[in-house]
């Protein structure tokens, strides 16, 4: 079953930033992660707004993905944003696939 890592970030130096956002794609991809968002702070469609760029990177499954948020590499990598960003990291399970999908209608009785 895929998981996901979604990240919520206030950067406050967006060009040092930069190095940490480099070296850390490079590492995503090359454990089997893949980015489905990397953006700016999306529209609320409801709750009250909070500050910070998104991402959300898929990976195969959750032991992929805490493999690469406990590894050696991203430890490294990790330095790289220190004091340059505040951020939110969570880890989410995803549905094994679409035909698995809980039924979220209402029905009437």
């Amino acid at each position: 079953m895929p998981a996901y890592i979604l990240v919520t970030a206030v950067i406050h130096d967006a060009k040092r930033f930069a190095a940490y956002g480099s070296a850390n794609a490079a590492l995503v991809a090359r454990m089997g992660g893949k980015y489905l968002v990397l953006g700016p702070e999306g529209d609320v469609l409801e709750g009250q707004p909070t500050a910070g760029k998104r991402v959300i990177s898929e990976w195969p499954d959750k032991d992929a993905a805490l493999a690469y948020w406990h590894s050696a590499e991203y430890a490294e990598i990790r330095k790289l944003r220190e004091g340059i960003c505040d951020a939110q990291v969570i880890l989410l399970d995803g549905f094994g696939n679409t035909t698995s999908q809980p039924n979220t209608t209402s029905q009437a009785d």
